[in-house]
C-alpha cells in the first residue's frame, strides 16, 4: 500500500527565529539560515499547495497552548505562508465535534507543537479526529509535522518517561502506544542535548526489529511512503538498529539492575542524508567516497 501523506518529525527547539524581539526584520539576517534552509520552510515547499497550503498549528500537547501557539503562526507567516491558524484541541469531546473535524478535513497540513505526548495520546487517541487524520494521511497529500512531543508521538511505540541518566537501568523506560502514523520505528526527541542514546538503547533491546530514532534538537526527518527517510535541518538523527544484536542480559537481571547489550549498530545521519526504511541502507549525501563510486559506476 503507498502512502500518500509525508511525515516530518523534529527533534525539538526548532528555530523559528527571535519572535519575541520587537524589532524582527530590523534582525532578519541574524535567522537567514533559518529562513533560507529551515525545517518549518522545508515543510511550505513539500506541502500541497506551498504558501498557499491550508495549516492547521495544534497545541493539545502544550501547557502553555495560547502561547505556544502564535510563534508558530509568526514564523509561517514570515516565511510566506498565507493561510495558518492555531487548534487548540484541549479535550477528548472537543475531537469529537463537527467543527474541528471539518478544520482537519481542509488542513494540507497539521504541526503539532511540543509538550507532553501522553496528553497527545490520551487526549486524541481513538476520536474521529484521529481517524480522519490517518484515512488523509494514507489517501491524501498530506503532512504531519510534530516537534518533540508530536514526533515522539507519530509512530505506533512511544517513549513517555524515563530518565537520561538512569535510562540503561531495567524498566527505567515507559513505552506506550503512539498515534500509529509510522510503524517500525520508536522516536526519541531532544537527543544529543539531553543525552538519551540510553533511553534508545533499552527501548531497542526490547523489541530488536524496532527501529530507534534519535532526533537532535532543530533537526529533523522527512519521511515519504513510511519508508524513505531524508535528514533535515541543523543537527544529527541518531539510528538504532537492533537486528544483529547477539546477546543481553535483559531478561535475567532485576528492574532496577543494568542492562547488558551485545553488537547493537548505530547509524548517524546529517543533513541530505537518506535511509530506506525497507532495506535498512543509509547514503551519505557527502561520501568521502563519492567520487570513486562515481568512478566504478562510470567504468
Amino acid at each position: 500500500m503507498k502512502i500518500r501523506g509525508k511525515l516530518v518529525i523534529i527533534g525539538g527547539a526548532v528555530d523559528k527565529g527571535s519572535f519575541t524581539e520587537t524589532d524582527l526584520d530590523k534582525n532578519a539576517a541574524n535567522n537567514l539560515n533559518f529562513f533560507e534552509t529551515g525545517i518549518l520552510k522545508r515543510i511550505l515547499n513539500e506541502s500541497k499547495h506551498k504558501a498557499d497550503s491550508r495549516i492547521e498549528v495544534i497545541t493539545t500537547a502544550s501547557k502553555i497552548p495560547k502561547e505556544i501557539g502564535p510563534e508558530y503562526v509568526k514564523a509561517l507567516n514570515y516565511l510566506g505562508a498565507k493561510n495558518v491558524d492555531v487548534l487548540h484541541l484541549d479535550k477528548r469531546e472537543m475531537a469529537m465535534q463537527p467543527e474541528y473535524l471539518e478544520r482537519l478535513r481542509n488542513a494540507d497540513v497539521v504541526m503539532f507543537t511540543g509538550g507532553d505526548q501522553l496528553r497527545l495520546t490520551s487526549i486524541l487517541g481513538g476520536t474521529p479526529f484521529h481517524d480522519l487524520m490517518l484515512e488523509k494521511y494514507y489517501n491524501e497529500d498530506f503532512i504531519y509535522a510534530g516537534t518533540s512531543a508530536g514526533a515522539a508521538a507519530a509512530s505506533n511505540n512511544m517513549i513517555y518517561q524515563g530518565s537520561s541518566s538512569e535510562a540503561l537501568l531495567k524498566g527505567e523506560v515507559k513505552i506506550t502506544s503512539g498515534l500509529g502514523l509510522i510503524d517500525g520505528v520508536i522516536i526519541d526527541t531532544h537527543f544529543v542535548q539531553r543525552g538519551r542514546i540510553g533511553r534508545l538503547f533499552q527501548a531497542v533491546v526490547g523489541n530488536p526489529k524496532v527501529l530507534g530514532i534519535g532526533l537532535g534538537e532543530d533537526t529533523g526527518l522527512l519521511i515519504k511512503n513510511n519508508s524513505e527517510m531524508e535528514a533535515i535541518g541543523s543537527g544529527l538523527v541518531i539510528l538504532v538498529d537492533g537486528r544483529e544484536i547477539k546477546d543481553t542480559n535483559l531478561t535475567q537481571v532485576e528492574l532496577g539492575q543494568p542492562i547488558s547489550i551485545n553488537h547493537l549498530v548505530t547509524h548517524v545521519m546529517s543533513k541530505y542524508d537518506t535511509f530506506d526504511l525497507k532495506t535498512h541502507k543509509m547514503h551519505i549525501q557527502s561520501s568521502q567516497y563519492a567520487e570513486k563510486l562515481q568512478f566504478l559506476s562510470d567504468d
